[in-house]
């Protein structure tokens, strides 16, 4: 028998076409539609398609985000289901993705897919990422890999994914590592495991978490503001190594003493920060201070495991082993 496959379509451009009237692309297809429009599709896999929203990227929320997880993962405790599909615009793909991946302990292929081009346009991506994401979901060895981007033939892990053009169907990459495989024509290659996953239980988000972005000359104005917000988690992206102008020192020490979770994160594309600088506002005196380090985050990731780790009830120096292993 064929693997049994659920597909949850959520939105974005995949679901897309041109309206005239409005001037641009706009949430049209369901699901119905996209299966109908993917060749091939019903050789790969049986398929149950689930509407569960009709979202361009940026109005996906983490809250959101979390009832996607619920429905997921009821659909993937019936035997007889694989892996699962998720289709979301890709302005917020990866942030969903590496939610998911952070909140279920599913050994079962989960596929998020997407598309850069809308059903509009002659060069529309939609069906072939989708066949690719199926034949993913299907495949038995793509347990256990947590929940993966498929697309353009690629299999990137979620807690790696970062979209990197605005526009061009190449988009998601693995910032530092690579792929974990390819989907070459009707064969799914597993080339690499990630090294850990890591598993966060909980059943709710503290999205009071606002991101500060670090730039020459800045100042504390934007992390008293988030404080005055009642922000209870702050991620500020540094720069380097994870490091802040001078100005921002006061502020930073005013968040921490109120008992906030501070992670530092960096506004370069690749690398992990570290507290390799001892001058002001660098790296070491963050440290000295209590702020956690964000490993390889990037600040969006990293905003959202602290919503799950907030959420989960955990402490301050619990989050900092987490962040910091």
């Amino acid at each position: 028998m064929k693997p049994r496959v659920a597909i949850f379509f959520t939105g974005g451009t995949i679901a897309m076409k041109v309206d005239e009237a409005r001037g641009g692309a706009v949430p049209a297809l369901r699901g119905a539609d996209l299966v109908r429009s993917t060749p091939g599709l019903e050789n790969v896999a049986t398929i149950e398609a689930i509407d569960f929203a009709s979202l361009p990227g940026p109005h996906m929320t983490p809250s959101k985000m979390l009832e996607l997880s619920r429905a997921v993962s009821a659909k993937l405790a019936e035997p007889a289901i694989s892996g699962a599909v998720v289709t979301h615009g890709t302005d917020t793909l990866e942030e969903t993705a590496y939610l998911l991946d952070l909140v279920l302990a599913e050994d079962k292929p989960i596929a998020f897919v997407g598309a850069m081009r809308n059903s509009s346009e002659l060069s529309w991506d939609g069906p072939a990422n989708l066949r690719s994401a199926v034949q993913v979901a299907a495949e038995p060895s793509a347990r256990g890999l947590g929940v993966v981007v498929a697309m353009t033939d690629h299999m990137i892990a979620a807690s790696e994914a970062v979209k990197e053009y605005a526009e061009a169907p190449h988009t998601f990459h693995s910032r530092d590592f690579g792929p974990l495989g390819l989907i070459d024509k009707d064969r799914v290659i597993v080339s690499r495991r990630p090294a850990q996953r890591e598993h966060i239980p909980t059943d709710r988000l503290e999205e009071h978490v606002d991101i500060v972005h670090a730039a020459a000359g800045a100042d504390g104005r934007f992390i008293d503001y988030a404080l005055d917000g009642g922000a209870r988690g702050l991620v500020l992206q540094g720069l380097g190594r994870g490091n802040l102008p001078p100005a921002m020192m006061p502020a930073v020490e005013r968040a921490i003493g109120k008992g906030l979770p501070v992670v530092i994160t960096s506004r370069c594309p690749r690398g992990r920060v570290l507290d390799t600088y001892a001058y002001e506002g660098a790296g070491k005196q963050l440290t000295q201070l209590g702020a956690i380090l964000g490993g390889m985050l990037p600040s969006h990731k990293a905003r959202l495991k602290l919503m799950v780790t907030l959420g989960a009830g955990w402490a301050r120096d619990r989050i900092r082993s987490s962040f910091e292993a």
